[in-house]
């Protein structure tokens, strides 16, 4: 997570090259993921790793794409206006015929994320339209169309995710929670991965 960086910086002031190493890092983690920049960052979130699955399986909403009946789950939390989420969308396609992924939609970074995010979230085929959407955003066009007005529902159910992700200790978006498929251990990633990446965190041969 991206929290953990701040700890290297400050141990090494005096050593110039793992400083230049940890500034490195902290400039690697910025492009890959997204977060406001009015953000608090100095406080843990009161959910634990460990109990981060079933938090989000209770209270999280959003849309399935995958294996329906696959044991393996993977949460990721995700912004309609951040770029590096579509990155990790892409990613993520060629390990859906083993996997199933739940996509959380939150507001965080500007006027377009909620309604976009209910546009995916009550889209008849979602991923058609997160692949639409996506599309779009990387060609500068700022993705979907959507309306403002949206059910109290569906935003009561927005603002809950965006709660989670801060509950979490999250620092930005995409957030990926999983259990590792071979040690069974809660594991979460703030940011874009790989394929090969975002198997090796999950688990996956």
């Amino acid at each position: 997570m991206i929290g953990v960086v701040s700890n290297p910086v400050q141990r090494t002031m005096r050593h110039p090259i793992n400083r230049r190493r940890a500034l490195g890092l902290v400039a690697t983690l910025a492009l890959t993921a997204c977060s406001p920049e009015a953000q608090q960052t100095d406080s843990p979130g009161d959910i634990a790793l460990a109990d981060a699955m079933d938090a989000l399986a209770d209270m999280g909403k959003g849309f399935t794409v995958g294996t329906p009946m696959s044991r393996q789950v993977v949460y990721v939390l995700f912004d309609p206006q951040c770029p590096h989420c579509g990155r990790l969308w892409t990613a993520s396609q060629p390990l859906l015929s083993r996997t199933r992924f739940v996509w959380l939609p939150v507001a965080l970074l500007n006027a377009k994320s909620r309604p976009q995010g209910a546009a995916l979230m009550t889209a008849t085929d979602p991923v058609a339209a997160m692949n639409e959407h996506e599309k779009l955003l990387s060609a500068g066009q700022g993705g979907l169309s959507a309306s403002s007005s949206t059910s109290q529902s569906v935003e009561a159910a927005i603002a809950l995710n965006t709660e989670l992700l801060k509950r979490l200790g999250a620092e930005g978006v995409p957030f990926i929670v999983a259990r590792h498929a071979g040690s069974g251990q809660t594991v979460s990633h703030s940011g874009a991965l790989s394929t090969e990446a975002l198997a090796s965190l999950i688990g996956l041969p």
